[in-house]
């Protein structure tokens, strides 16, 4: 397999498969004295993880990340402090797979012979035969998007040094689209999702709250807790959610962050209604990112834009926009040109911003707009016509496997850190190049 790995000076090679051990993230120009811990990094993860309640599959992975290269064990000298900071090599992540009980591998094994419509099983085992990894879709599962979240951390924690952030949230799903929200109140909603999710999580409660794993522990003290928390799987007290409180005090949704909290109920209930009736939606995310300066983009091929485009990669999404994207085909030049100012001195001002922060495939140094289009989930409840790839007879798919009614609850965070990995790659770039002719 020749496509897990992306980027030039930030580069990230993943493993790993949905019912294999685990994944893996291997990330290259990671600069020394970050400090990123596994806390962090199960976060973000927790953002996407499924399990978690009607918007997502039953699957009940802890998605528990284990840093295991790429930092110091220890203090390196006296008198210094750098214990478990990067070093500058290779940081390595893994992420066990705990949740991939016999009877659901049964479920594959009984049913992988006939393809799910609008699922990659078909044209993969054109591609590989009868090796196909084909229980639970392998590495065309949704699962490997584990790895684009777990990398998107470090990169996200490189931008904000340089004061660039960025942001992801839930713009449209089921046909229910939000308002228009300023980027300031997302961020401070996003926030507020973050931490209700953190605290009302069973394994974040058990695994960091209550310190099993924690910095400087060896890999050998945290393979123990895995295996603990691996037994303990569907047993796991819930954390009750006082619902109320969360949305007077926060003003978010638990369970899908779209910053409009009228407009995410509705998303919700339309979710629910279409997989009531055995089917399933797709929906709209939206990133923005602040703070990028401009000149970013390495033409002719690896113009930002058609990196942003990328986001094409992760599964579900059929489209990437940037800007006013399909739009501009409806407007006139003067309409889609974003014109400039001064204000006397030397700042320039754009009046709007249709191209969505680049032009020419660099950036401008305004916001980054994109906007990804999420498919419906193809595993749905619904007799579907299909065949049997091994002998190419005509057949009918029941389906049985866990599934999500919606993908777009759980895309969000990917798009923001894949965006996040894309900007780190370009920036480094930009820098290096820079400071070859800027004296």
């Amino acid at each position: 397999m020749l496509g897990c790995d992306i980027g030039t000076l930030f580069k990230v090679t993943v493993a790993g498969g949905s019912y294999q051990d685990g994944l893996t993230i291997h990330i290259q120009g990671v600069p020394p004295g970050l400090t990123i811990t596994e806390e962090q990094i199960y976060q973000d993860l927790l953002l996407r993880k499924p399990g978690q309640g009607e918007l997502t599959s039953p699957r009940r992975e802890p998605d528990i990340p284990l840093i295991f290269t790429g930092t110091n064990a220890a203090d390196t000298m006296p008198g210094f402090t750098n214990a478990f900071a990067t070093n500058g090599t290779p940081f390595g992540i893994l992420i066990p797979n705990l949740d991939r009980h016999f009877e659901h591998i049964e479920q594959y094994q009984v049913t992988n012979r006939t393809p799910r419509p609008g699922h990659a099983s078909y044209a993969s085992y054109q591609k590989y035969g009868h090796w196909d990894d084909a229980i639970g879709a392998g590495i065309f599962s949704g699962r490997y998007t584990s790895t684009i979240v777990a990398a998107g951390v470090v990169a996200k924690v490189i931008l904000a040094l340089h004061g660039i952030e960025v942001t992801a949230y839930v713009k449209e799903a089921a046909g229910v689209i939000a308002p228009e929200v300023p980027i300031e109140k997302i961020r401070e909603m996003a926030k507020a999702y973050r931490q209700i999710r953190k605290e009302h999580d069973p394994i974040w409660n058990f695994v960091y709250k209550e310190g099993r794993i924690k910095p400087g522990m060896r890999f050998l003290e945290k393979t123990p807790v895995l295996a603990e928390v691996e037994r303990m799987i569907g047993k796991f007290p819930p954390v009750p959610m006082d619902e109320a409180r969360v949305r007077k005090e926060y003003g978010v949704h638990p369970s899908l962050f779209c910053p409009d909290l009228a407009t995410a109920d509705e998303m919700v209930r339309k979710i629910i209604e279409i997989k009531e009736a055995g089917d399933s939606s797709g929906g709209l995310v939206e990133v923005v990112a602040t703070g990028v300066p401009a000149g970013l983009g390495e033409p002719v091929f690896k113009k930002l834009d058609g990196e942003l485009g990328r986001m094409m990669s992760i599964g579900a999404v059929k489209a990437v926009e940037i800007g006013e994207g399909l739009r501009v085909k409806d407007i006139t030049g003067y309409e889609c040109n974003d014109q400039m100012t001064a204000d006397g001195k030397k700042n320039v001002i754009f009046k709007s911003n249709h191209a969505g922060g680049i032009t020419g495939g660099l950036t401008t140094g305004q916001t980054i707009v994109a906007r990804l289009a999420v498919k419906p989930t193809p595993t749905i409840s619904k007799d579907q016509e299909t065949i049997d790839k091994v002998d190419r007879t005509a057949s009918v798919l029941k389906a049985v496997t866990r599934r999500d009614p919606t993908l777009v609850a759980r895309i969000w965070p990917v798009a923001e850190a894949f965006t996040a990995m894309i900007l780190v790659d370009h920036l480094i770039m930009h820098k290096g190049y820079q400071a070859m002719w800027q004296q």
